[in-house]
């Protein structure tokens, strides 16, 4: 989908939970990952990400003559009582102040920009991460974690890899798709589930993904569900299962829990349905 909520996240922990013991875990939304939150992981291993570069000041070689702050387009230095000051949140590796200070007080160095997880939980290994506010590089970032799922699944002999795919067609997403066996779309009937709901098929096509769909809150516009139906249809995308509003699900959510609410035969016939797929592949 284009946006959040329209139950990736919430689908691909029900999926984790069928699969259990065969399946690697994936959180491909480094911006705001949640998946964590229904798996309840058991960090194993951290390390820090790191990418683009941004300005480094040192100390004595600066004496704070202040000649950089007006050069800096991205306001990322200032003084203060005399003395300048470097807010390396706001720096855009231009590298301008590099080549303006007379005394080579600047350099350009990789910067955080988030941090890596590998943790067990009671489903199989999980592999996420998040980026610091504003963080560079996500593609990278999802790459790296499709990766190292891969590794997992390679090492543990599982089949199955679950990436839960961050909203939208932008690098992430990009990052996300690029090479799976197929691409599960989760959408709601309304003008900009479908909206996105193409918008992703052009991707997948694109990237010659083949793509299935979930239509998730089905009954909540009869008009919006028949929009979404026929779209499949003209565009050759199997649609896998409708799941209807469950208050139960809601409820599952509210306490951090995976929903117990959609019923077993959905979440078989939505697996059946993807492992068809990716046989006939």
């Amino acid at each position: 989908s284009g946006k959040g909520g329209t139950g990736k996240t919430t689908l691909t922990s029900v999926l984790a939970r069928a699969l259990s013991g065969n399946a690697v875990l994936c959180d491909a939304d480094v911006d705001v990952p949640d998946l964590w939150i229904l798996l309840k992981p058991r960090v194993q291993a951290e390390e820090q990400f790191t990418g683009g570069d941004k300005a480094a000041l040192h100390r004595p070689a600066c004496d704070d003559c202040g000649l950089c702050v007006p050069v800096c387009r991205f306001g990322a230095l200032s003084s203060e009582n005399g003395r300048v000051i470097l807010d390396r949140s706001r720096c855009e590796g231009c590298g301008a102040c590099t080549l303006l200070c007379p005394r080579g007080a600047f350099s350009l160095s990789p910067a955080v920009q988030g941090r890596i997880y590998g943790s067990e939980t009671d489903f199989g290994p999980f592999w996420h991460a998040r980026l610091v506010p504003g963080g560079e590089n996500s593609g990278r970032l999802v790459q790296i974690l499709r990766e190292r799922a891969k590794a997992s699944a390679l090492e543990q002999g599982k089949s199955w890899i679950l990436v839960d795919g961050p909203p939208g067609i932008a690098c992430p997403a990009i990052s996300a798709m690029t090479g799976c066996s197929i691409a599960l779309a989760v959408t709601e009937p309304s003008k900009s589930g479908l909206h996105d709901l193409k918008r992703l098929g052009e991707l997948a096509k694109r990237f010659r993904v083949p793509m299935a769909v979930v239509l998730n809150r089905s009954d909540l516009s009869a008009e919006g569900a028949r929009a979404v139906r026929q779209a499949c249809r003209e565009a050759g995308w199997p649609l896998l299962a409708e799941i209807p509003f469950l208050v139960g699900v809601v409820e599952d959510l509210a306490r951090a829990r995976i929903p117990e609410a959609i019923p077993p035969e959905t979440v078989r016939r939505v697996l059946e349905g993807i492992d068809g797929l990716v046989v006939r592949r």
